[in-house]
């Protein structure tokens, strides 16, 4: 069932399903393939335990600082998933 009554507003809500559904996939192939148990897990599951961190983020001398929380069961995959995120090569 789709949100809306309006054709233009679903329409705007299966393109941001899909949008969310590709990104998802891309960040299990390319950034969590060495542990088997998020690159095979379901979206709800990366939702879980990698999208909703427990976090601070604060800003210092102009640069943003993440600050994560070190009993965190998942924080090596998060750090592991972001350095091979910001060390992917640019589209030229």
């Amino acid at each position: 069932m789709l949100p809306s009554k309006s054709w233009q507003v679903n329409a705007a809500w299966v393109l941001a399903a899909t949008i969310a559904a590709d990104l998802d996939a891309w960040t299990r192939l390319l950034l969590l393939h060495d542990a088997p148990e998020l690159a095979k897990a379901e979206p709800a599951t990366i939702r879980t335990k990698l999208y909703h961190l427990p976090a601070r983020l604060t800003a210092h001398a102009r640069r943003r600082v993440l600050h994560l929380d070190r009993s965190w069961p998942w924080g090596h995959a998060f750090t592991t998933a972001w350095q091979r995120a910001t060390e992917l090569p640019a589209l030229t």
